[in-house]
């Protein structure tokens, strides 16, 4: 029989050398054993102006048959964005405050060789994707991508009153400021939306996330029925009226989303929806806005929106998990 000479497969590593130790993570996949047989790691810096789209488009160009995200939730997502339906996997190594999508999938957040031995040696799982083509005040319409969750908001507008040094200093932390920050401002939402393409509804809320997975940063579950992988994202509206909206809204998620689901007596006493947060799923979503509002991406503000429309990719992007 013939001699094969395939080409060895090739990784390339999309890092923000703003938040990750380079040299370290070189290390980590020079000494993987997992490595045996492949081709020199590709090696490319995010930008500023380019958190790593433009990188994962070089890389795939270079023939890379894996790509490795080394850092936070924005540096994910671009790269996901990237690799959304080309059946080229992503692997993570967490490096952000957030590190959202890896805690939604159970991996390792804090080992570093753990994490490069699973993208060199774990199996492949495809997850949903959410597109989202989104209208700007001046008319024009730019198209992106998410896997954690977009907002619309209180949630946009927290995220934009982050102290990014502060943020780097105490972490999560650092968004507590930025809540309080952000509940002084009284201002709500005024939309309409048509959800799977049924009749609009008219609406005011004070923030609308759409989730492909629900769980954020200190395990609080958000979005406690969504799924990364069962073809359908999750939205909830916000819209407490007075103090006491507020005390349901944290009620349900604190309480109810984070402790009672956890255990099989405790769903015995979840309650009904509650008026200040309304739970909706489906596959497509258009929403037109009264003014021109902030949005945020996976934890990324992406500037003013005037209407949204979103859409799920079941299983359009494939990521690289631990071997069970």
């Amino acid at each position: 029989m013939p001699e094969s000479h395939a080409r060895p497969r090739r990784a390339a590593v999309v890092f923000n050398p703003t938040k990750v130790d380079e040299s370290a993570i070189r290390r980590a996949v020079a000494d993987e054993p997992g490595t045996d047989g492949w081709a020199p790691t590709l090696w490319i810096e995010t930008t500023a102006e380019d958190p790593g789209s433009g990188q994962t488009e070089r890389a795939l160009a270079e023939g890379a048959s894996l790509v490795i995200a080394a850092g936070g939730d924005g540096t994910v997502r671009a790269v996901a964005e990237a690799l959304a339906e080309t059946n080229v996997p992503l692997a993570i190594l967490p490096a952000g405050t957030g590190n959202l999508l890896a805690r939604n999938l159970g991996l390792t957040i804090d080992d570093l060789v753990e994490s490069v031995r699973t993208a060199f040696t774990g199996s492949d799982h495809p997850i949903d994707v959410v597109r989202i083509d989104i209208r700007r005040p001046d008319a024009s319409i730019s198209h992106h991508a998410f896997v954690v969750m977009a907002g619309l908001g209180l949630d946009a507008k927290m995220l934009s009153k982050t102290d990014e040094k502060l943020k780097a200093r105490v972490g999560w932390l650092a968004y507590v400021q930025a809540i309080i920050r952000a509940l002084r401002d009284e201002h709500q939402l005024r939309l309409r939306f048509s959800l799977d393409e049924r009749k609009q509804q008219a609406v005011r809320a004070h923030t609308l996330i759409i989730g492909n997975c629900g769980t954020l940063t200190g395990n609080i579950a958000l979005l406690p029925d969504a799924e990364v992988d069962d073809g359908l994202f999750d939205l909830v509206m916000m819209r407490p009226q007075d103090i006491l909206g507020w005390l349901q809204i944290v009620g349900k998620v604190f309480w109810e989303n984070g402790v009672l689901r956890r255990t099989p007596g405790g769903r015995l006493f979840i309650t009904k929806d509650v008026h200040a947060l309304r739970y909706l799923r489906g596959k497509k979503l258009s929403v037109r806005l009264s003014k021109p509002e902030e949005i945020e991406l996976d934890g990324d503000t992406l500037g003013y929106a005037t209407a949204i429309k979103a859409w799920i990719v079941p299983g359009a992007l494939t990521v690289r998990m631990p071997d069970e």
